[in-house]
């Protein structure tokens, strides 16, 4: 079989003799045969294939370090990988969009000052099988909370880490926002540290946490686990949060369909919680209309109530405390397997708020 030099195949593969030599570096891209005396590359004709997927994983912005391991995989896989990566890629750009926008809005004056508040309800219940209550809910003014806790000292663990951002129930300047939910988070994950037991095995205890706090007319969003926020706007249900879970990173692969997940039983397997382990939560930032309605609940709800009967639910209820009431009566309806909490509110003008106290 013929070589190719390193131009010929610096050309055929539109990686540049500088880029092949790095990826001989890195092991990526051995030349078939190097010259003993000059140290000249030369490489065969079918490592074509391989460089031409590294030149395009380069241009997606994939580290080198993944295209590795894509490089290693059979085709099926490394198209799972491919897919899991973009997937990620898609949700950062979404969070950075949100988040220019914002920086645009703050420095040109452009903000909507239209007041806004929230008329909220909150209801947790044991389910008709655990024997404990582990879930713990926040509605306030300012603040909407959802915690799961799982493993022997749950309930602290969940009541910690509600306790450490009901702080955030309060005026906090819309510039500060994200700030001060990514320093909750780590304030809660610090609580739940302290108040549980060490992790390990059986005994691994944590909680999850979704947070909602409004700002002037914005939520900030701040998620570690489980838990979701739903959007009801003009009659249309919008999911704003994605599992933690293993089945959704499958999902985000491309190896299971959603409605596969619905019934895989690692749907619970949590990839990130709070749960002595440093982690960083989703944080993400939302216009507030008046007229949406928000549902923040954990999954003793959504795992068993159809996003069609959560949706017929959201809209058909007159107030915020009838929404909640037919919400946990629909879970026990479908076995209540779980705990669940929920809560939900209804974004109004700032004039006409009423809102509820938390139970």
């Amino acid at each position: 079989m013929e070589l190719l030099t390193i131009g010929e195949f610096a050309r055929a593969s539109r990686l540049s003799p500088k880029a092949l030599r790095l990826y001989d570096e890195l092991g990526l891209l051995v030349p078939a045969r190097v010259d003993p005396g000059s140290g000249y590359r030369f490489y065969a004709p079918d490592q074509l294939e391989r460089a031409r997927l590294v030149a395009w994983l380069r241009r997606l912005g994939m580290p080198l370090a993944r295209i590795r391991a894509v490089c290693e995989r059979d085709r099926a896989g490394a198209a799972a990988d491919v897919r899991a990566y973009w997937a990620g890629v898609e949700a950062d750009i979404a969070a950075r969009r949100d988040l220019a926008a914002f920086l645009v809005t703050q420095l040109s004056g452009e903000e909507n000052t239209m007041d806004v508040a929230l008329r909220y309800a909150v209801r947790s219940d044991r389910g008709l099988v655990r024997e404990t209550n582990q879930d713990r809910g926040y509605a306030g003014g300012h603040l909407l909370a959802v915690a799961d806790g799982f493993g022997p000292s749950g309930e602290r663990a969940s009541a910690a880490a509600v306790d450490a951002v009901a702080v955030l129930d309060a005026e906090i300047p819309a510039g500060d926002l994200l700030d001060a939910l990514a320093d909750a988070v780590h304030r809660a994950g610090a609580a739940v540290h302290r108040h549980v037991p060490g992790r390990g095995g059986e005994q691994c205890t944590g909680t999850t946490l979704t947070a909602l706090v409004l700002s002037g007319s914005r939520f900030g969003l701040a998620h570690v686990g489980d838990g979701r926020v739903y959007l009801l706007r003009e009659g249309e249900l919008f999911r704003i949060t994605l599992d933690h879970t293993a089945v959704q990173s499958l999902v985000a692969e491309g190896r299971l369909t959603e409605e596969e997940a619905l019934g895989d039983p690692r749907r619970s397997l949590l990839v990130r919680a709070l749960d002595g382990r440093a982690v960083e939560p989703d944080l993400a930032l939302h216009d507030a209309r008046v007229g949406d309605r928000y549902l923040v609940c954990t999954d003793g709800l959504h795992t068993v109530v159809a996003r069609d009967d959560l949706r017929e639910v959201l809209a058909r209820a007159a107030d915020p405390e009838e929404a909640t009431r037919r919400l946990v009566d629909l879970a026990n309806e479908r076995g209540g397997p779980d705990n669940v909490v929920c809560v939900v509110a209804d974004v109004v003008p700032a004039s006409g708020s009423d809102g509820a106290n938390p139970k």
